[in-house]
C-alpha cells in the first residue's frame, strides 16, 4: 500500500480493540500518536514490536545535523510522539508502563511500552485525546485577546508531571526581550548557507506528495510561491525579513512560553518532549493555538542569553508562542505502516 494514501489524519478514528491482539491495540493507538508534531515535520521515529512490548527508536536518518547537531530536538520530537501514544492508550482505557532508555547499550532505543490492565480515564483525559486530531502548528498572527491565566496554569501543571516546566511570559517587557533574541536567531541561522540548504530540503510545494516536511501553505504561501520557496531559501539570505516577521509574531502574541528541564541530557530531552506533548494537548483542549520560535535555543550563544534573560536554573529547550488564531490546515504525516517494524513472530 502506498505511503501517500490514505491520509493518516483520516485514519485516526476513535476505535480500539480492547480485547484484540497486542499488535492491533498498539496499531490503533499509533494511528493517533503519529499525528504528533516534530522539528521540520521530520517525524524522526521508528516503532518496533518486540515480544510483548512496543519500542520507540530514534530514526537518525531523519536527523537535522545543521540546526540540531546533537539530535536534541530529534529526541524531543520522539518524546512528543510517545506522550501522544500514552494519551491515546489512556483514552481507550488501556493501561501502559513506559520505561525510558531501557538498554544503555542501545542509545537509539528511547523507550519501551508495555500494556497493563484496564484503566478508567478521566473526563480531561478524553479531552486531551480529542485534541490530538485537532492540534495544528499555527504559524499565522494571533488575535490580541489575552490567554486566561487558569489555562496557562493548567498547561504548566501537566507539563511538570513529565519532568519539565513551562515558564509563561505575558508581560510586554519580557516578550519584547525574548522577541529580540528570536530575531537575532533568524539573522544568524539564515546567514549560514548550510542551514538554508537543510531547511530548503524540508520545505515542499503545495502539490507535493511527500508525507513529511513543511508544505508552503503552512507558511501562508500560494502554489507559485511555494513551488519556488526552496530555491529562494537556498539562494538568498532572507534573515532580515524573517527576523522582522518573527519579531512581530512574538510581540503580537499574547503569551510566549519557554519549556525548561533541570539538566541537558538525552533523558532530559525525552522528558522535555513528554512535557511538550502534554502541554500542547492541554492548550489545544482549551482552544489555545501554538507555534514554535526556537531560534534562540538552537543558536548556542543565544541559548545562554535566554538563561540570563529569564534568570532561571536549568536548560531551556523549546520556545512557544500562544494565543487565539484562525483555523489552519493539517500538514502531512507518514502512515503507521511506514514507521512500524514487526518482530519475527508478527511477520
Amino acid at each position: 500500500m502506498s505511503d501517500a494514501t490514505p491520509d493518516p489524519w483520516a485514519e485516526a478514528r476513535d476505535e480500539f480493540p480492547l480485547t484484540g491482539t497486542r499488535r492491533s491495540r498498539f496499531v490503533a493507538a499509533l494511528r493517533h500518536a503519529v499525528l504528533a508534531p516534530s522539528s521540520h515535520n521530520s517525524q524522526p521515529w521508528i516503532f518496533r514490536l518486540e515480544g510483548e512490548s512496543l519500542e520507540l527508536l530514534a530514526d537518525r536518518s531523519r536527523a537535522l545535523p545543521v540546526v540540531d547537531p546533537e539530535d536534541r530536538e530529534l529526541i524531543i520530537s520522539c518524546g512528543v510522539v510517545l506522550r501522544f501514544l500514552r494519551v491515546a492508550l489512556n483514552h481507550f482505557g488501556q493501561g501502559a508502563r513506559v520505561t525510558l532508555f531501557p538498554d544503555p547499550a542501545t542509545p537509539d532505543l528511547l523507550a519501551r511500552v508495555s500494556l497493563t490492565g484496564v484503566v478508567q480515564p478521566s473526563r480531561r483525559a478524553h479531552k486531551l485525546f480529542e485534541a490530538i486530531a485537532l492540534r495544528r502548528t499555527n504559524r499565522f498572527p494571533f488575535e490580541s485577546d489575552p490567554v486566561p491565566e487558569p489555562l496557562l496554569g493548567r498547561a504548566r501543571n501537566i507539563a511538570e508531571k513529565d519532568g519539565g516546566w513551562l515558564q509563561t511570559l505575558t508581560g510586554e517587557a519580557d516578550r519584547a526581550a525574548l522577541a529580540e533574541l528570536i530575531a537575532e536567531g533568524d539573522r544568524r541561522q539564515l546567514s549560514d548557507r548550510k542551514f538554508r540548504r537543510e531547511l530548503a530540503s524540508w520545505v515542499h510545494s503545495n502539490r507535493s506528495t511527500s508525507r513529511d516536511g513543511m508544505p508552503g501553505y503552512a507558511h501562508g504561501l500560494g502554489d507559485l510561491a511555494a513551488s519556488v520557496g526552496p530555491l529562494v531559501i537556498r539562494t538568498f539570505d532572507i534573515g532580515d525579513g524573517r527576523a522582522a516577521r518573527d519579531r512581530q509574531l512574538a510581540l503580537g502574541s499574547p503569551a510566549l512560553a519557554v519549556l525548561w528541564t533541570e539538566q541537558d541530557t538525552p533523558r532530559d530531552w525525552m522528558r522535555a518532549g513528554l512535557s511538550l506533548g502534554a502541554a500542547l494537548l492541554s492548550l489545544e483542549a482549551d482552544g489555545i493555538a501554538v507555534s514554535y520560535l526556537n531560534q534562540p535555543i538552537e543558536v548556542p550563544e543565544l541559548r545562554d542569553r535566554v538563561r540570563t534573560l529569564l534568570d532561571r536554573e536549568g536548560a531551556p529547550q523549546i520556545v512557544l508562542r500562544l494565543g487565539y488564531g484562525r483555523d489552519v490546515r493539517t500538514t502531512p504525516r507518514r502512515r503507521v505502516e511506514a514507521v512500524l517494524r514487526l518482530d519475527a513472530a508478527e511477520r
